[in-house]
């Protein structure tokens, strides 16, 4: 069976249990854990910022970064596709007491005119605008890359209206293997920013907040109430720092396997837009009912609308399967 459901399913390789087996750990809430704190010196200064904060998952991450830039009654402005908005069981409501104004974008990419037109006066009537969030690569966007120039601009447009920043980067590092810039060149106009190492970097559990180091002490308060208090955390955070050394590169890879995913399926003409990162959007009649008959002929992939598909490669895809997948689809939805 090849899983293009997600780079969620990636599995440990071989190498990275045995590091994570050998990992030197201590209680990570008393500050004990050698190994977790290394990996957050290493993902501050990667990042370019004061300080890091090991958290086990992205939402935690997001959810987190909200609470600490926000007050009760507030609102905070991301594009309609965002994760906080969509994949997040409403938590930003429960944990922060905040309203999330969604603005479109195009295929997830937000503009500087988008998110000043979604802007409203002072006035007692409205939640008060305090925090811009913004996520690269876009997953509902088709794994779409921020230009340099728009993060840069966007950042620029929140401070002139007293916003703060956060850059959800789930997958920043498909971003920075895409585009041929630093994570720390990225993101640096932002005030926090996120990423997984359990996505496409292949860990099996975890992420990062980096941002100053005030907010970060607030935030591993937050990360405690929230239950993310881990104790020997070193053996998860060994799998990262793995994944840090070795699974970066490669990303390159699963790009490369989703454009030629792509080009097959348009050359058995299907309306597929060339992937920027490793995700592809099919477009088909019925979602659901082909995603069965796909599964049911060695592929596994999900309908994420009625009418669309999303294919996701990942390093556990070789390109050897590239034509396993496009005879499941042949096979799927015959002409």
């Amino acid at each position: 069976m090849i899983d293009l459901r997600s780079d969620t399913v990636t599995k440990p390789t071989t190498a990275m249990r045995k590091a994570m087996a050998e990992a030197e750990v201590g209680d990570d809430v008393f500050g004990d854990d050698p190994t977790v704190n290394r990996l957050e010196a290493r993902c501050a200064e990667l990042s370019g910022k004061e300080a890091a904060l090991f958290v086990p998952s992205g939402t935690m991450a997001n959810q987190i970064a909200i609470r600490v830039h926000t007050r009760p009654g507030d609102e905070v402005l991301m594009e309609s596709g965002a994760h906080p908005f969509n994949h997040e069981a409403g938590g930003a409501a429960v944990i922060s007491g905040v309203q999330i104004r969604t603005v479109p974008g195009e295929r997830g990419i937000l503009s500087e005119l988008d998110v000043v037109r979604a802007l409203r006066p002072a006035n007692v009537h409205f939640a008060p605008a305090t925090l811009l969030c913004v996520e690269d690569t876009s997953n509902r966007g088709g794994g779409s890359v921020y230009p340099l120039e728009r993060l840069m601009a966007l950042a620029e447009t929140a401070r002139q209206h007293r916003l703060s920043t956060h850059l959800d980067g789930a997958r920043a590092f498909n971003a920075v293997v895409a585009s041929g810039i630093s994570l720390g060149e990225r993101y640096r106009s932002y005030d926090t920013i996120s990423f997984c190492f359990s996505k496409g970097l292949g860990a099996p559990v975890g992420s990062v907040l980096c941002g100053p180091r005030d907010l970060l002490e607030l935030g591993r308060r937050v990360r405690k109430m929230l239950g993310g208090g881990l104790r020997q955390a070193g053996i998860l955070a060994a799998g990262a720092h793995f994944a840090l050394d070795h699974h970066i590169d490669r990303l390159a890879e699963d790009h490369a396997l989703a454009i030629e995913i792509a080009k097959g399926l348009r050359d058995r003409g299907f309306a597929v837009s060339p992937p920027e990162t490793n995700m592809v959007y099919v477009p088909v009649q019925n979602a659901s009912q082909t995603e069965q008959k796909l599964a049911t002929a060695g592929v596994r992939c999900l309908a994420v609308a009625p009418d669309c598909l999303r294919l996701v490669t990942h390093l556990d895809v070789p390109t050897s399967a590239l034509s396993t997948i496009l005879q499941a689809f042949a096979h799927a939805t015959p002409e």
